[in-house]
C-alpha cells in the first residue's frame, strides 16, 4: 500500500457502514486496521469466518494506491474479487491475475489498474514472480 492515514474511530466505522454494510467491527478488527494504517508491520491469525480479509481490504480502500495480495488459490481470489465488486460502487475495485484469464483479461486488468481504478489486486504467486508482471508492477 502506498501511504497510510490516520482514521479516528468515528471514521473507521463510517467506512466499514460505507464499503461493507456493517454497522461495527468484529473482535479485534478495528485495532488490527488502525495498525495496519499507521504503517506498521502486522501479523495477524484468526479462525475461518474471524474477518480476516476486512482487515487488509478497509485499509486498501481507504488509503492510496493499490494493495497487491497473494493467494495461491484461484477460487478463493475470485469469491473475493466477487464479494468486493458487491459491496462497492466501482465495478473494478478488486480484480485478479492468475492462469486462469486468457491476454484479453490481462490487458482489461492492467487498463484498469493503471487508470486508478483499482484499489486491490489478487495474485498468485507464480504470477506475482513472472517477468513480464514483475516489470509492470514497476510502472
Amino acid at each position: 500500500m502506498a501511504k497510510s492515514k490516520k482514521v479516528n474511530q468515528f471514521d473507521l466505522l463510517k467506512e466499514l457502514k460505507k464499503h461493507f454494510g456493517f454497522n461495527q467491527f468484529k473482535g479485534e478488527q478495528e485495532e488490527i486496521i488502525q495498525s495496519v494504517l499507521d504503517g506498521k508491520d502486522t501479523f495477524v491469525i484468526m479462525p475461518t469466518g474471524g474477518g480476516k480479509s476486512l482487515c487488509y481490504q478497509l485499509p486498501a480502500l481507504v488509503s492510496e494506491g493499490i494493495a497487491i495480495i497473494v493467494s495461491p488459490l484461484i477460487a478463493l481470489m475470485k469469491n473475493q474479487v466477487d464479494l468486493l465488486r458487491s459491496y462497492s460502487d466501482i465495478e473494478n475495485v478488486a480484480h485478479f491475475l492468475n492462469s486462469s484469464l486468457n491476454k484479453g483479461q490481462i490487458k482489461k486488468v492492467r487498463e484498469d489498474l493503471l487508470g486508478g481504478k483499482t484499489k486491490m489486486l489478487y495474485v498468485a504467486p507464480e504470477t506475482l514472480t513472472k517477468d513480464e508482471n514483475v516489470d509492470f508492477y514497476g510502472n
